[in-house]
């Protein structure tokens, strides 16, 4: 043996797909292109698995034997494809068995929830599927044309019996085209010689072929099947001609091999054409040319189709087997050029010739055409076929649907229950016209409605235009496969949605999972278990936690839409997903409430891994977002920084102007952690506790009782003194794990936007950090106003008694400082305003009585109410002054004020039944109106008479007695204590300017001197600000003076 033979001897099947892996640019790149390369690198995968022991599922073993059949059939090994392709059929059969025995398995337990329209048939009671995809036989199904297995009689009955061929078979425009042409081409009525046939991957070329063959087969009548009428009036009197047929199916043929035929051996393309044209005697018109690998010219070929006419020759996937000739002589098939030549002879030779026909399809994906020696090949094809061919006009949409429908529902269908579910659709979109995209409503919509019933447009339009542009997908194929495993387990489950929508397709399932997933790359999967659905799926667990989604699976339906409308994208792609009215459109179904769904959507957005957003668009993609980094560090911040982000954000609302919370406390402490930072004073403080000192309703030892009572008994080492003037404010134990939560959110997304540069984030990541970022503050002060909502106050109903802590719920929107205030002011547990009446009955409650006097000092008096939590609580002693002051000038004076009291123990300075001023000093005091004391009035005694008989005194006479004098100016100077001067100056003003100024015509002139004297002298501050403040208040005479 050669070194050549020994070294192909000894290569095995990893050592071939590694040596395809290693020399591909070298050999291989250029004949099968990108995507034969992503086959091998799958096979390695796979090789490797097997030979270290590695399990796989029947659907895993599938997606293995059908790589490997694409990949043999793109390097001409049709033998071993087919060897292969058996193998998948047979695991499909399997997993068809193991389905069936599961379905008989399963029972449903309780009747299925229905969420819609009241007085609306679910679709499965307007229309049934076939009984092949009901029962679940369908699995075995491969949904293919393949023209060789029909010419070799070894195709599913439904591609090889014309009857039931055309029976499933919807007629396009295109394919009634088609059909038409080539039934008058046939018959020599005219038609199109050479048709070209040209779509994406899977868009329906072999199935048309196939339809015609049937049709020039002889098998069939016109009237044996739906739609043929529509054939017989375009052909007029013609008859369904009975032609010779040539299949030459480019995948099925080795171009290094001849074939083995009884009577010949065949060599290349027009050997083979000609052979199966007309056996031996049709090859023998091209022998000479088959032997020595060159093509036959136009006039032969045209001696061969006259000869054996009507001919109808298909040619199908000629670039897969032209382009393993490209650059390679010496092969039995003849070189590229002579094939480029044959296909240049033959479309002359079908073009002479009134009774032949060529289709020829030409492919249009990169995964059919291959490498550049595929491009090569189309391109010289098209300019040979493109001067004479018919190009054949694609499915359209509408088609499409109908197609579908056709093969996988029965034709008996509930018009007027599919009218009424399609009516009620376009109200709900049309009265929500917000919620969902525009042109909806409108008649064109619902037409495509009805024509697609019972599958919603939108889960065709996701299929058809996204889908179907990954590569494994085929358009009608994988639409028919994905579709068949989606209506039976929808029908065994006994689904009751309107109609079959993106959001009601049962990814849970495992057929559904393994035939979607069977498009997607691998990394796919982690992404499917844990953000889209299934029982561990995070969109399974929030519609578990909150019932208002879980009645609708308003997540799940969301998940699923938003994977069938993104998955196929790219990152490459500029504008990714599907718009928040796009989600909706493929979720919400009559009688639903659409904004559920954008609920739902806005929780996933911040708890899934994959799930990315971008202003209103949503996607799904394999790489985690910085959600996961945000959750992952989220977990790892100590308690103590959660506590202190808290503790900082409640400081921030002390010092927040908001409302009236700077009026309604004299003072604020925030987390205090030592009773010695609580100051000690008479004044109405409120003290906002640490969150870990939580209540709860009906538990009078909660952690937050305890604290308030510690702060309420003591001051440091010292014993509390103004008990009465401390109130609380606390969290609430349930909402405040919520909070941390909340917190821990905010803290890990304000991190990673801090490192935003060291992360390397891009645009995209970095816009959804701003984002998060936001509604994670946003969402903590929610939580911090909803968390702090227990107010605790001191009570003591019975003075002998002790202290309790009065719990109250203080709700609400707004600022807790602000419900706080509102909850104490309503419940008259902090008063602003007092009224007099109010102060007398405490008075005569707890102060005045035969025992403890009927006088009390007001000083001392608001020392009580500070102090014992029995009396009630002021704001501060500006509300006691007030409430003096009113009463004091009433008629009906409750009581009495005065400044204070004599040696003799008379009232001075008494204000009772009228007004006056109300001084806050040691001296003053408060008196029962009973037991006034006023100082006794002082009796002025007349002089007496002047004796007229004193002696040297003469008898009074008549003279006039003299003018008496007109006293008319008052003048006074008074020295004022600096310590008293408010008190002294309003005496002054009180008792001797508002007496001169109460006299009509009196002029009052008020001089103020002040005479000030420091020994040391005054600060350069104080002369500047004395200075200052003289000249503003318009002194005349002012300054400092050296001694």
């Amino acid at each position: 043996l050669s070194d050549d033979q020994v070294l192909r001897a000894a290569l095995d099947t990893h050592g071939c797909l590694h040596l395809m892996w290693r020399r591909w640019n070298d050999v291989f790149q250029d004949k099968l292109g990108h995507t034969a390369r992503s086959y091998v690198s799958e096979m390695i995968g796979a090789r490797n698995a097997w030979a270290h022991q590695g399990s796989f599922s029947n659907d895993e073993a599938y997606r293995i034997a059908d790589t490997a059949a694409r990949l043999l059939n793109m390097v001409t090994a049709p033998e071993q494809a087919a060897y292969v392709g058996d193998i998948a059929r047979e695991l499909l059969r399997l997993r068809f068995e193991a389905e069936a025995e599961k379905a008989k398995k399963e029972t449903i337990t309780q009747p299925v929830e229905t969420t819609t329209l009241a007085g609306l048939k679910p679709w499965r009671d307007v229309v049934q599927p076939h009984p092949d995809v009901a029962s679940g036989r369908y699995i075995q199904a491969e949904f293919a044309a393949d023209l060789a297995q029909v010419m070799a009689g070894t195709a599913e009955s439904e591609y090889r019996d014309p009857l039931e061929f055309f029976r499933r078979t919807y007629l396009t425009e295109g394919l009634l085209g088609l059909l038409v042409t080539g039934v008058k081409r046939l018959t020599a009525h005219g038609g199109d010689p050479v048709v070209q046939l040209q779509t994406a991957f899977g868009g329906g070329k072999t199935h048309s072929m196939l339809a015609l063959y049937h049709l020039s087969s002889g098998q069939i009548k016109l009237s044996d099947f739906p739609g043929g009428e529509r054939i017989a009036e375009q052909i007029g009197d013609s008859d369904l001609p009975e032609a010779n047929v040539a299949a030459l199916v480019g995948t099925a043929l080795d171009p290094s091999k001849p074939r083995e035929y009884p009577d010949a051996t065949v060599h290349t393309l027009w050997g083979e054409m000609a052979y199966q044209l007309g056996g031996f005697e049709g090859y023998k018109i091209v022998e000479q040319a088959d032997l020595k690998g060159v093509s036959p010219g136009s006039n032969t070929l045209s001696d061969l189709l006259f000869q054996f006419g009507p001919c109808l020759i298909i040619i199908d996937e000629l670039v897969a087997y032209a382009r393993n000739i490209y650059g390679v002589d010496g092969l039995p098939a003849g070189s590229f050029e002579s094939i480029m030549t044959f296909m240049q002879s033959l479309t002359e030779a079908v073009k002479r010739s009134d009774e032949s026909i060529l289709l020829i399809s030409v492919p249009e994906s990169d995964i059919e055409i291959g490498g550049e020696a595929g491009r090569v090949v189309l391109e010289t094809l098209s300019h040979i076929v493109g001067r004479i061919e018919s190009v054949w006009k694609p499915i359209t949409a509408t088609e499409s649907f109908e197609i579908v429908r056709r093969r996988l529902f029965a034709t008996d269908v509930d018009y007027a229950a599919r009218d009424a579910v399609i009516n009620a659709f376009g109200d709900m979109y049309r009265n929500a016209s917000g919620e969902f995209p525009s042109g909806v409503p409108e008649r064109d919509y619902l037409d495509r409605m009805r024509a697609a019933y019972p599958i919603h447009p939108e889960l065709f339009d996701r299929l058809y235009q996204d889908w179907s542009t990954l590569e494994r997908f085929q358009r009608t194929r994988g639409v028919l496969r994905l579709m068949a495993a989606v209506i039976h387990q929808l029908w065994t489950r006994g689904d009751q949605s309107l109609l079959i929508m993106p959001g009601t397709i049962p990814l849970d399932t495992t057929p559904v999972r393994n035939e979607i997933l069977r498009y997607l790359p691998d990394t796919w999967d982690a992404v499917f278990d844990t953000d889209i659905d299934g029982p561990a799926s995070r969109p399974f667990a929030i519609d578990g936690d909150v019932p208002a989604l879980g009645r609708y699976n308003a997540c799940r339906r969301v998940a699923r839409t938003t994977f069938i409308g993104s998955a196929p994208s790219v990152a490459g792609q500029q504008v990714r997903g599907l718009e928040e009215i796009r989600i909706r459109l493929g979720c919400a179904q009559p009688g639903e409430p659409a904004a559920v769904f954008g609920d739902a959507l806005r929780r996933m957005s911040g708890q899934l891994t994959y799930l990315y957003t971008d202003g209103t668009r949503y996607w799904y993609d394999t790489r985690p977002t910085v959600n996961k980094l945000a959750r992952d560090r989220a977990q790892g911040f100590p308690q103590a920084e959660v506590d202190a982000e808290i503790t900082a954000r409640l400081r921030a609302v002390s010092k927040q102007p908001v409302g009236r919370k700077n009026r309604d406390f004299a003072a604020f402490h925030v987390s205090p952690p030592e009773t010695s930072d609580v100051v000690d004073e008479a004044r109405a403080r409120v003290v906002v506790l640490h969150p870990e000192f939580t209540h709860k309703r009906t538990n009078g030892t909660s952690p937050a009782m305890q604290e308030a009572r510690r702060f309420l008994e003591s001051r440091g080492n010292a014993q509390r003194l103004y008990k009465n003037m401390l109130m609380f404010i606390a969290p609430d134990e349930n909402d405040a794990d919520a909070l941390r939560l909340a917190v821990r959110d905010f803290m890990a997304w304000h991190s990673i936007h801090d490192e935003r540069e060291e992360l390397n984030l891009d645009a995209q990541q970095r816009r959804q950090v701003s984002t998060s970022l936001q509604k994670a503050d946003e969402t903590v002060d929610l939580r911090l106003r909803a968390t702090y909502s227990w107010l605790l106050v001191p009570v003591q109903p019975d003075p002998l008694g002790a202290i309790e802590l009065q719990a109250s719920r203080i709700s609400g929107d707004d600022n807790f400082y602000d419900r706080a205030a509102r909850k104490l002011r309503n419940d008259g547990l902090l008063i602003y305003e007092w009224s007099p009446d109010i102060l007398r009955m405490e008075l005569d409650r707890y102060i005045w009585s035969d025992e403890r006097g009927w006088e009390i000092g007001l000083k001392q008096l608001w020392e009580y109410l500070a102090q014992y939590c029995y009396l009630p609580r002021l704001f501060d002693r500006e509300v006691l002054v007030k409430a003096v002051k009113d009463g004091v000038g009433r008629l009906d004076a409750p009581f009495a004020y005065a400044t204070g009291k004599s040696e003799q123990g008379h009232h001075t300075g008494l204000i009772f039944r009228r007004l006056g001023s109300i001084y806050f000093d040691d001296t003053s005091i408060l008196i029962h109106p009973d037991h006034i004391v006023e100082p006794p009035e002082v009796k002025i005694t007349p002089p007496s008479a002047i004796p007229t008989d004193r002696p040297g005194v003469g008898k009074a006479t008549d003279e006039p007695e003299p003018a008496k004098k007109v006293l008319s100016r008052y003048y006074g100077r008074v020295k004022i204590d600096p310590q008293r001067v408010n008190k002294d100056m309003g005496l002054i003003v009180e008792e001797v300017v508002e007496r001169l100024t109460s006299q009509v015509g009196c002029e009052v002139e008020i001089t103020l001197e002040i005479d000030a004297q420091r020994p040391e002298g005054f600060d350069e501050g104080t002369v500047r600000t004395i200075s200052e403040n003289s000249r503003t208040l318009k002194f005349e005479h002012h300054g400092f003076e050296e001694k």
